[in-house]
């Protein structure tokens, strides 16, 4: 759509000419919370999933990434930092890595390309400030009704029975969005099926009534390029 936010283009060009690609497998991570970060990464090709392990052990999803996408970028301009979150592969991919240092260097020479980087993070802040408060104000409920809206403006194809959401996800991966379990996910989407706010089928969610979950969290209709997964 239009109106994302994209990574700028000069920044991709970064990684471009530093043509340091790395492929990982499906179940793997590209990286690890806690571990040295000394790299930021360019997504060429499949989809990472970014979360972070909260307190209790439960983990918390904050975004799906896919193509030029940057992932890693907490990191930069900090001393012997260490990756703040995980990054999961959820489909085969490929990277464009970049070193910390080289990427820092550039944009401490450059103040223009500084300027449209910042713009970028302060985007992705705007997205995760906006999942937090969904669920602190509205609770597991409020957390898998908002989940179910960004999926839509991130994944959704318009039917005539309602807006398919084109991208599975099992009901665990689900709870993972919304910092909750399997079963408090569940019991919620049976709830949703008999009210036919929604169906389900091998994995894939088609949701027939896109107002009720709206309605049901005060939704303030947010730009797309705020409401979304990825």
């Amino acid at each position: 759509m239009s109106d994302l936010i994209k990574v700028p283009t000069e920044i991709r060009s970064m990684f471009l000419e530093a043509n340091i690609l790395k492929s990982v497998k499906k179940g793997h991570y590209l990286f690890q919370e806690g571990q040295m970060a000394n790299e930021l990464f360019l997504i060429k090709s499949g989809r990472i999933q970014v979360s972070k392990v909260i307190a209790d052990g439960r983990e918390l999803s904050m975004r799906i990434c896919s193509n030029n996408d940057v992932i890693g970028e907490l990191t930069l301009f900090c001393r012997e930092s260490s990756y703040m979150l995980n990054a999961k592969v959820m489909e085969n991919v490929e990277v464009y890595a970049l070193p910390k240092e080289r990427f820092e260097q550039q944009l401490s020479n450059n103040g223009e390309l500084t300027i449209q980087w910042l713009k970028w993070i302060q985007h992705q802040n705007q997205q995760n400030q906006t999942k937090f408060r969904d669920l602190i104000l509205h609770g597991k409920k409020g957390a898998l009704y908002s989940t179910i809206i960004r999926l839509t403006n991130s994944y959704g194809k318009s039917l005539d029975e309602g807006i398919l959401i084109d991208f599975p996800l099992t009901n665990q991966e689900l709870a993972n969005f919304c910092g909750t379990s399997r079963e408090v996910v569940n019991r919620l989407l049976s709830e949703l099926k008999k009210q036919k706010v929604l169906s389900l089928e091998k994995g894939y969610i088609t949701v027939h009534n896109l107002d009720y979950l709206k309605d049901e969290i005060d939704c303030e209709n947010c730009p797309i390029s705020i409401c979304r997964i990825d």
